[in-house]
């Protein structure tokens, strides 16, 4: 549970602004907006999803920063009523969600700061999942570093050793007698650089980023949803309590998520699916070896540099520090910075009297660093071609 994984982390004080009071929409509000961003969805030809601890919650597992969250609970000294474990959980309707408009290609790729495993649990096949703070159900070689999926959550946390031997003998490789560690982070590593290189290259290529139950408060994890607004795509955010991001948002929903991904769904006319074991590589016992390595290939971060780099102007940095992911800009000219493009913010009225903003009419400025989606069509389209044919191949 992740009350007991909140435990097994280091001792940390800044643990960033706890129990804000949340927020809702009306259902008038929650039904207009639920209807934009569905359009929006349909019209994007890159959707990107940051998910959180907020879309976990119905499947009894507590978030953190909550008006219940863990760690609101522990500045009074407290700790969750209830709570259920990470083996006895479920994916929730917004993951099986997730997973069809993965399937439908609807979405593209989904960033995921949790730990608890669901995302893999729902059938979401590892190239199109960066877990950026690990996952309870995925162990990793100490020497040779593929990952495998384990049948049960790890009792351990901060990457210690699981005296377990490393199988990659099992899926063809060389034995490398490597010990298997557990993937959770601890407050001092490194985010994983696979996971990292995606999410970043990800967010970058999208035109459209939907973050689901998080306050975006820890970095860099929690800052990837702004490169999709530097390269000029849309920002929308999901959720009860205002969030770190609150201002540089085109659209913001206040709701629970799976009422939200519930009226999306409906509009985009998909339906959701159930969660299956079968489906489930956790439970599934008919899964082999190599069906149990959740390895990222290197050719996957490759594969999304060509995209990055037929889709995305380049842009010079004004501090190193800043770079999550060193990308290679060097043999591209740096283009000229002359306006700065600005978004109108305009009201959509509503019968009740309030109202949505929704920063949706770009201004007649131009800023050439943010190339125009209708210019760059063809670049796109034989990038994105050549990337799924490499996801069909693997």
């Amino acid at each position: 549970m992740s009350c007991n994984y909140a435990d097994g982390l280091s001792p940390y004080e800044d643990k960033g602004v706890c129990g804000l009071d949340e927020k809702f929409d009306t259902d008038e509000t929650l039904r207009l907006k639920c209807e934009l961003l569905a359009d929006w969805i349909k019209g994007a030809r890159h959707v990107v999803v940051h998910t959180g601890a907020g879309v976990s919650t119905s499947a009894g597992i507590p978030d953190f920063r909550g008006p219940n969250g863990v760690w609101t609970l522990e500045q009074k000294g407290l700790k969750p009523t209830s709570s259920i474990s990470f083996d006895d959980a479920i994916p929730t309707k917004s993951h099986m969600a997730l997973k069809k408009l993965i399937d439908t290609g609807k979405v593209k790729f989904i960033i995921s700061q949790n730990i608890d495993g669901l995302h893999l649990r729902s059938g979401i096949p590892r190239q199109f999942l960066a877990e950026l703070h690990g996952n309870m159900f995925i162990e990793q070689c100490d020497k040779c570093g593929r990952q495998f999926i384990r049948n049960f959550a790890t009792k351990s946390v901060g990457k210690k050793c699981l005296e377990t031997v490393c199988r990659s003998e099992q899926i063809g490789g060389r034995p490398c007698r490597g010990k298997m560690h557990d993937t959770i982070l601890d407050w001092e590593h490194n985010l994983p650089d696979n996971d990292l290189a995606l999410a970043d290259l990800h967010s970058s290529v999208a035109d459209l980023s939907i973050c689901l139950g998080t306050t975006l408060q820890i970095i860099p994890s929690g800052n990837l949803p702004l490169y999709t607004k530097k390269y000029g795509g849309r920002l929308v955010i999901c959720n009860l309590q205002p969030t770190k991001h609150d201002k540089k948002a085109d659209l913001i929903i206040n709701g629970k998520l799976d009422n939200v991904i519930e009226s999306v769904m409906k509009k985009l006319g998909l339906e959701i699916p159930e969660y299956e074991t079968s489906l489930d590589p956790t439970r599934n016992t008919e899964i082999n070896s190599r069906e149990m390595d959740w390895t990222i290939p290197t050719s996957r971060v490759k594969d999304m540099k060509i995209l990055y780099k037929k889709v995305c102007a380049p842009v010079k940095r004004k501090r190193r520090a800043t770079f999550m992911y060193e990308r290679d800009i060097t043999t591209y000219p740096i283009k000229r910075k002359e306006k700065k493009q600005e978004f109108k913010v305009k009201k959509e009225e509503i019968g009740n009297g309030s109202s949505i903003n929704v920063k949706n009419e770009p201004s007649e400025t131009n800023n050439d660093l943010v190339p125009k989606l209708e210019s760059i069509n063809d670049d796109f389209n034989e990038a994105s071609a050549y990337f799924q044919e490499q996801n069909t191949v693997t």
